[in-house]
């Protein structure tokens, strides 16, 4: 009841509402250009469309309507869009499914309650803070838009309760779906370059590519000889295949994008390297359209066990998981944009940010698409 309280306080010029997507509590936060839908519990980011798309297009993963569009049951249980994975990022050993830990960390299965919503100015935020028994930490997430703009801003603090470093598991699991992602209508683009393929066993006969290779991002090795383009979706689709990238690092900003050429609509992840140094793009394409690819930043190359990260230790000079000393604290920051791009900008060569401005470039067609994003990084 006081959680519900906190969405009834009237706020002049503050543009925060309940609401519900796919039959769970939502809260919304707007202004003149974009909505943004997040989850109470969990903390997903669900939704997020432009206030002048009549189609109110929405690129982020909704399995529960692909699920519809199939006839067919969902298998991603709590799974909805950009969800949070901390602490831990894959499967859990024997032992912690033991101790009642479960895959992808605590966070996106805990109710988040919202702690405070205010206006600066032209600048909303909404804060949320969630506990995790289990692995026995608290996180705080701000989240912010300023007037005018088509930009999300997000600050998220993790706090360990307790009196030991500890190496933690943290993704952003960002994840794009039907119909935005689409064959031949859908290019990513990302600021990386060495990578590998996940390592897998028994060759399994829906993976299109070769166990275990390094290649130099979007050319990765097909099983059946050959490269495939990563930046476009196969079709006709039939695959499943992960691929662990390192952010390039000369780069203190990282960015992914995703362009629906068709509706010439694009997703984009502005990014800390030093706290996000891998891209984890899991490239879920069944032949059916229910269609998903998650361009998951985060501490590791790969969604595995904490073992397994902390006995990897290093990839490509890279580290595999990020420490959290005994009761303290780290944080994160990033951004996410949506934005119309103009005919014929078919690639992202570069995302910075200037001068209160995003500025993405299309070297190949010479175009460049600026948004305002006057908080910076």
């Amino acid at each position: 009841m006081r959680l519900l309280a906190l969405f009834l306080i009237p706020l002049a010029g503050f543009a925060q509402r309940a609401a519900i997507f796919e039959s769970r509590p939502a809260t919304a936060l707007e202004n003149e250009k974009i909505e943004l839908l997040t989850l109470n519990k969990g903390g997903a980011f669900v939704s997020l469309v432009l206030k002048d798309d009549a189609e109110k297009m929405n690129p982020m993963w909704n399995p529960v309507a692909l699920s519809r569009m199939t006839k067919g049951p969902s298998r991603f249980g709590d799974s909805l869009g950009h969800f949070l994975c901390v602490d831990g990022f894959g499967p859990s050993s024997k032992e912690e499914q033991a101790a009642g830990l479960q895959g992808h960390g605590e966070a996106h299965r805990q109710p988040w309650a919202l702690v405070s919503q205010s206006r600066e100015g032209k600048t909303q935020q909404i804060t949320f803070k969630t506990r995790m028994p289990l692995v026995q930490e608290g996180l705080t997430r701000r989240v912010e838009i300023v007037d005018g703009e088509q930009v999300v801003y997000v600050d998220s603090t993790l706090e360990n309760e307790l009196a030991f470093d500890r190496p933690i598991n943290w993704a952003e699991h960002a994840t794009i779906g039907y119909p935005f992602l689409a064959p031949g209508k859908t290019v990513i683009d990302a600021s990386v370059g060495k990578c590998q393929t996940r390592p897998h066993q028994n060759n399994p006969p829906n993976r299109r590519l070769v166990s275990d290779r390094p290649f130099v991002y979007p050319a990765a090795p097909l099983k059946a000889g050959g490269m495939a383009d990563l930046r476009a979706i196969p079709d006709p689709p039939d695959s499943m295949d992960h691929s662990g990238c390192v952010f390039d690092p000369a780069r203190r900003l990282g960015f992914i994008t995703a362009i629906n050429l068709e509706k010439r609509l694009m997703l984009g992840y502005l990014l800390r390297r030093e706290e996000y140094p891998w891209l984890q793009e899991w490239m879920n394409y069944p032949s059916n359209l229910a269609l998903s690819r998650g361009l998951e930043f985060g501490t590791q190359p790969f969604d595995v066990s904490r073992r397994q990260t902390v006995e990897m230790g290093k990839m490509f000079e890279t580290p595999a998981f990020r420490w959290l000393p005994a009761k303290s604290k780290i944080g994160t920051r990033f951004l996410m944009f949506y934005t119309r791009v103009p005919a014929g900008f078919t690639q992202v060569d570069d995302v910075r940010q200037e001068g209160g401005e995003l500025i993405i470039v299309d070297k190949k067609s010479g175009q460049t698409v600026r948004l305002a994003a006057s908080l910076t990084l």
